[in-house]
């Protein structure tokens, strides 16, 4: 599974919207479906946000 399915899969399994990520992450909605389609890779500081938001370790 590619990062950009997981972080779709993550969102949606815990119930959020993009919007609701984009006020977590601080960043626009459009870098979340940049993020979810493969066209762009979340920075280093916005992965581990993630890790954080969605209880998982980034390797």
């Amino acid at each position: 599974m590619k990062l950009s399915e997981k972080i779709a899969a993550l969102r949606k399994a815990n119930g959020m919207t993009q919007e609701e990520l984009v006020s977590v992450c601080n960043v626009s909605r459009q870098s979340i479906s940049k993020w979810e389609t493969d066209i762009a890779s979340p920075e280093t500081e916005k992965l581990l946000i993630l890790g954080d938001i969605f209880r998982v370790s980034i390797p």
